[in-house]
């Protein structure tokens, strides 16, 4: 079976900082579609005395079913987010995988690894929120009424079998 995927190139930017501890902050900026055709050269696209953004391309965010739980709560957050996980190589901040699961970010933060949520583009939103709705049936709720709404004899009956 086919997993529903896109490319996208993710921009990391580093900001100079004037601190005593750190001289520089990294994170990922945004993500945009990837457009390189197969090239998975990175390359600087802004850069002056303060600031660097470097653009990676070749990623692909790829729709799995038993994720589609993770798809649902990131959509409906109030700011859905594509999450970016990344570590330091010789001084540059290297993006390795992208996703926009919740849960899977989650676990990603869990284990101690760099994870940025940069805000989700429309049309992202659009084609996940089209794979939840196919996708994902949240379990119903078994409510247990508090057991001071049960009346005390109901309670007895209850606990007897």
């Amino acid at each position: 079976m086919k997993h529903p995927s896109i490319s996208v190139a993710v921009i990391m930017e580093r900001l100079t900082l004037d601190h005593q501890w750190c001289s520089e902050k990294w994170e990922a900026k945004g993500i945009i579609p990837d457009i390189s055709g197969g090239n998975k050269e990175s390359r600087v696209i802004f850069e002056d005395s303060q600031q660097k953004q470097v653009l990676f391309p070749g990623f692909d965010v790829t729709l799995h079913r038993d994720e589609a739980e993770g798809y649902y709560l990131n959509l409906s957050s109030p700011q859905p987010k594509v999450f970016v996980s990344w570590r330091i190589q010789e001084d540059l901040a290297v993006p390795y995988i992208v996703t926009v699961s919740y849960n899977e970010a989650a676990r990603w933060m869990d284990s101690n690894e760099q994870v940025d949520g940069v805000p989700m583009p429309p049309d992202i939103a659009d084609w996940l929120g089209d794979y939840v709705n196919q996708n994902y049936k949240p379990e119903p709720k078994k409510r247990q009424r508090p057991q001071s709404f049960v009346s005390p004899a109901r309670r007895t009956e209850k606990s007897t079998g």
